[in-house]
């Protein structure tokens, strides 16, 4: 089995973030980049696929040299091969159809991909890269196992969760739950040295759409400040419910 995991670099959750240009820029200045969490719970997963079951893992993410580092940590997971394409990632349809050519190239049997990243949380690249490739696909997936081509998947619904069955060819979008939080691997120094050797692809991007464009950022508003009230005092609390916050 050939596994493809797509791979996101986003900001770390410490990270202050910050806008330039007009708010229509994010500024990476100072910001510390991690592989994207839903990704990481796909790779984490794939690794499984090659322990137990032999599979080839390589891994791919669109983005510029900065990316590097990230794609180098999977490596030093233990994925076997890595490819950058290297292009800004414009927005999601463009990721889809860069991930796409790779998928064609490369003729994989799975496809991982995080139902989300945690920057702009679009949830549009796994389902518009499994329609550009015609593969079977599931999102919110929460378990995968494989048996010989056949696929068995749950996923989050609202209100609870769906059992699938499918086949290979298959793209999902893995979530927290896919594996568990404490199977999460942090590369050591013999998996760091063997990345090193490793191959990693740079390829050009192909003449792709952009079908959205950001037009400007905005900072959550942030909270006002606190009143607090003595226990005792019903009266007072009453009055500020009615009269300032306006809720009863």
């Amino acid at each position: 089995m050939k596994i493809l995991v797509c791979l996101s670099n986003v900001p770390d959750t410490t990270s202050k973030i910050n806008f330039t240009d007009g708010d229509t820029k994010f500024d990476t200045n100072g910001v510390q980049f991690v592989i994207n969490p839903n990704d990481e719970f796909g790779l984490t997963r794939a690794m499984w696929f090659k322990e137990k079951q032999g599979a080839t893992v390589h891994v791919a993410t669109v983005g510029e040299a900065s990316t590097e580092p990230t794609i180098r940590k999977a490596l030093a997971i233990g994925a076997d091969e890595a490819i950058r394409v290297n292009a800004i990632p414009t927005d999601g349809y463009f990721v889809a159809e860069q991930l796409a050519e790779i998928v064609k190239n490369g003729e994989y049997d799975l496809v991982i991909a995080g139902r989300e990243s945690i920057d702009f949380n679009g949830g549009m690249v796994p389902g518009i890269l499994a329609s550009l490739s015609g593969m079977n696909f599931v999102n919110t997936c929460i378990s995968l196992e494989i048996e010989g081509n056949n696929a068995t998947a749950i996923r989050e619904i609202d209100g609870g969760k769906e059992k699938i069955s499918t086949t290979l060819p298959l793209v999902i979008g893995g979530q927290k739950g896919l594996v568990a939080e404490s199977d999460l691997r942090i590369p050591n120094m013999r998996g760091i040295m063997m990345a090193r050797q490793k191959k990693l692809n740079v390829v050009e991007p192909i003449s792709a759409s952009k079908a959205t464009d950001d037009v400007k950022f905005e900072k959550p508003a942030p909270k006002g400040q606190v009143k607090l009230v003595d226990a005792d005092n019903i009266d007072e609390l009453i009055n500020l419910l009615h009269n300032e916050a306006k809720v009863i």
